[in-house]
């Protein structure tokens, strides 16, 4: 970020700060709570129409900053283009780097290219490779999410920061606890993972606040070949395959 874009941020943090200790009157509450709650309604609208007739897709997440020339980017392309040659259409956050990288891959095989984008105050804008009539813009993460896994047969997670794990997590933590059904989640990355994925092993599972099975959620792999045949072996025990 630019000096004046960290000026704007910390401005923006301290407003919010201010306000959450400011005394309001109940009609300022009701008012601003009713308008929050009618936006929240909105989103959950367009996504379910925009949504609901994709068709089987898989949901990519990794890095808004990884550049063009990494080679989790070009993985990532490559995996979304296979994909989409196995029938799939590929679902991303929407903005630059690896999501980039998976609407590029989609688009390059004339697939389905979904993009979720968030508005944020940096960082974020929606790529170039996203089919028009599938790019939704969010201001709440947590509707975000919803899309992400009530549309996706499957996730694929490169490398990536703070939002990245927050949806893997969640994908976890809703398959463990059988609010959803299970799908495949891939790691993509070794290397990357490995230190995650030792601490949840001595840590977690070590502490008892996960089972072993717990681990077996994810698999992770190193290339595109390898990413795309987990979901495919994974729907073929259930002789499922996508219908488009």
């Amino acid at each position: 970020m630019s000096e004046e874009e960290v000026k704007k941020v910390k401005l923006i943090e301290e407003d919010r700060i201010r306000r959450a200790f400011e005394e309001r009157d109940w009609n300022e509450i009701k008012s601003a709570d009713s308008w929050a709650i009618f936006k929240v309604m909105a989103e959950f609208v367009e996504g379910f129409e925009k949504l609901a007739k994709i068709g089987p897709c898989v949901s990519l997440f990794g890095s808004a900053r990884t550049p063009r020339t990494d080679k989790y980017y070009l993985i990532a392309e490559e995996i979304a283009a296979k994909l989409v040659r196995h029938g799939y259409g590929v679902i991303t956050g929407g903005g630059p780097g690896i999501m980039e990288a998976g609407n590029k891959g989609a688009h390059s095989e004339n697939g389905k290219s979904v993009g979720l984008n968030i508005q944020l105050p940096f960082e974020q804008f929606n790529n170039i490779y996203i089919d028009q009539d599938k790019l939704i813009t969010f201001d709440y993460f947590f509707v975000r999410k919803v899309m992400f896994v009530k549309y996706a047969q499957g996730f694929v997670v490169l490398p990536g920061g703070f939002g990245t794990l927050d949806e893997l997590f969640e994908a976890l933590t809703l398959i463990q606890t059988k609010k959803i059904g299970r799908f495949p989640i891939v790691l993509v990355g070794k290397a990357y993972w490995s230190g995650l994925i030792d601490w949840l092993k001595i840590a977690m599972l070590g502490q008892g606040n996960i089972n072993e099975e717990d681990l077996d959620l994810f698999a992770v792999v190193d290339t595109a070949t390898e990413a795309v045949k987990v979901i495919d072996e994974f729907y073929s025990k259930y002789l499922l395959s996508p219908n488009f």
